[in-house]
């Protein structure tokens, strides 16, 4: 089975396939840009395995991406996406270009090409804000505070479009906050991590309340390996691991586990819409697919903590 990973060289898109590499005897082709957030020493200990192959290409070269599909494709798991909000605030265009023009190209080739599946990497952030109470569920309405999460959920109506217009095979995926190895240094634990280690301010938002549900990033991977082997066809499914924290919290835990004090915490100027909460129910996910996390929160954030203090070569050049 060939399967091609948009986005493979990013922070999921990379740990999802050394987890299809690690599991399977598939072919994998990454297909990534390269842009800043796309590096390849995230699969430095993969590329000369001989079931995975890199192409560096730009899901918006439509003609590239069809010379390569000519080989055959079996499965399109798309995480090729412009992903961080701050960025999104300053210059939208960018976001609009790669998630909704980009997956349009990746339908349409899917389309001509008859993929057995394609899984659109989404986020919960296209249902926006929460308040005290509550969760999403994969039938809330849309309400995207930010363009990039605008972006992400055109792209869902997209993916769902030529799922009920051409029958093509389809699946989206609604991920909480994850977390862990490779994840670049602009999100918030691998950013505090860096700078609590040189000591640095923390540059919280706001008083911190804002709460988030992490997921550690192999759990995620397997909710996707899930979805796009077994699922059922047209179906969404949100992935999260109930875990509920405050951005305080988080941040005063990281702190606390490298011992460093609190007084590196800096309150900055609160986002432009930053929504308050997300939380999203998961009970599709495990009673369709079986599927449930297996890392704590407090597990996963240790082993992502030892293995950014083992890892200083990776993360020093990009900063």
């Amino acid at each position: 089975m060939r399967i091609l990973v948009a986005g493979g060289a990013g922070f999921i898109g990379s740990n999802f396939i050394r987890y299809q590499l690690e599991k399977y005897d598939d072919q994998i082709i990454n297909v990534d840009k390269l842009t800043y957030a796309g590096n390849l020493d995230n699969l430095k200990d993969v590329e000369a395995n001989p079931n995975y192959q890199f192409k560096q290409l730009d899901i918006c070269d439509k003609e590239k991406i069809d010379q390569l599909m000519h080989r055959g494709v079996d499965y399109i798991v798309n995480f090729a996406a412009e992903s961080h909000v701050d960025r999104s605030i300053e210059d939208s265009s960018i976001f609009v270009k790669t998630n909704v023009g980009g997956t349009q190209n990746l339908l349409d080739l899917a389309l001509k090409f008859g993929v057995k599946n394609f899984v659109q990497i989404s986020t919960d952030e296209v249902y926006g804000s929460l308040g005290e109470k509550g969760k999403f569920t994969e039938n809330s309405p849309l309400n995207p505070s930010s363009p990039y999460a605008a972006s992400k959920a055109a792209a869902d109506l997209l993916v769902n479009s030529y799922f009920k217009t051409y029958n093509l095979p389809v699946n989206i995926s609604r991920c909480s906050n994850n977390f862990g190895p490779y994840q670049y240094p602009e999100k918030l634990i691998p950013l505090f991590i860096i700078n609590a280690l040189k000591n640095k301010k923390l540059p919280l938002y706001g008083d911190g309340s804002n709460i988030r549900d992490w997921i550690y990033v192999k759990d995620h991977c397997r909710a996707v390996d899930l979805v796009m082997r077994r699922a059922k066809k047209g179906e969404i499914y949100n992935i999260g691991a109930d875990n509920p924290k405050s951005n305080l919290e988080v941040t005063k835990r990281i702190l606390s586990f490298l011992s460093k004090s609190e007084l590196l915490i800096k309150h900055v100027e609160d986002r432009r819409g930053h929504d308050y909460r997300y939380a999203v129910d998961s009970a599709k996910l495990k009673r369709e697919l079986g599927w449930k996390a297996e890392y704590d929160f407090e597990r996963s954030l240790q082993i992502t903590l030892n293995w950014y203090l083992d890892h200083k070569e990776w993360w020093q050049k990009l900063i």
